[in-house]
């Protein structure tokens, strides 16, 4: 057992018979009463985000978790299917476990959060930073530059995102999956 002391943004824990992620945390001391840490917890489950607030120094049950690199090889069903890349045994898992799905393509390298004591699968990271390739912009107008003006953009997985009007068709950019946002076009 562990207390709110050892709270942390990615701790999985077990709560109202359910395994959730701490996604944001807050320790407040108030001028009057107890101190409390205020959490947003993600469900691994269902994808539910829902808000608790904890009294300093209550007991929470951490899950054990491994992390392991999986290469993501392609959908079956409604399942996806990942390889590890050091055993090359293979996983299928549902599309709602993975973060950014839709910049999720073959042959991609992700991160398995796994529960140690039953080895399911708690949850899918894409990288954090990915190059993809625009299949589709409308070409940007000469001189409009006045402002940091954005346009649509389809990428090579099929997600769409907004880029600067100087970035064409077949051009490769980096996009940070955490905000699905431009970065910088990659040469």
């Amino acid at each position: 057992m562990a207390t709110t002391a050892d709270i942390r943004n990615g701790l999985m824990i077990r709560f109202n018979n359910d395994i959730y992620e701490i996604i944001e945390f807050l320790h407040v001391k108030p001028g009057k009463g107890g101190a409390f840490v205020r959490t947003k917890l993600k469900s691994v489950t269902s994808g539910r985000v829902l808000e608790n607030t904890f009294p300093s120094g209550a007991k929470i049950d951490p899950v054990r978790v491994e992390r392991k690199k999986f290469q993501y090889l392609y959908p079956e069903g409604e399942q996806l299917v990942f390889m590890n890349t050091e055993t090359f045994d293979q996983v299928s898992i549902e599309p709602h476990l993975v973060n950014a799905r839709e910049f999720l393509m073959e042959g991609m390298e992700c991160e398995l959060v796994i529960d140690a004591e039953n080895e399911r699968v708690l949850a899918a990271y894409v990288p954090t930073f990915v190059t993809m390739t625009v299949t589709y912009t409308e070409p940007g107008v000469r001189g409009d530059t006045a402002t940091n003006a954005l346009k649509p953009a389809t990428v090579e997985s099929g997600a769409e995102i907004k880029v600067p009007l100087f970035i064409d068709m077949g051009e490769k950019i980096k996009i940070d999956t955490r905000e699905k946002k431009y970065v910088e076009r990659v040469k």
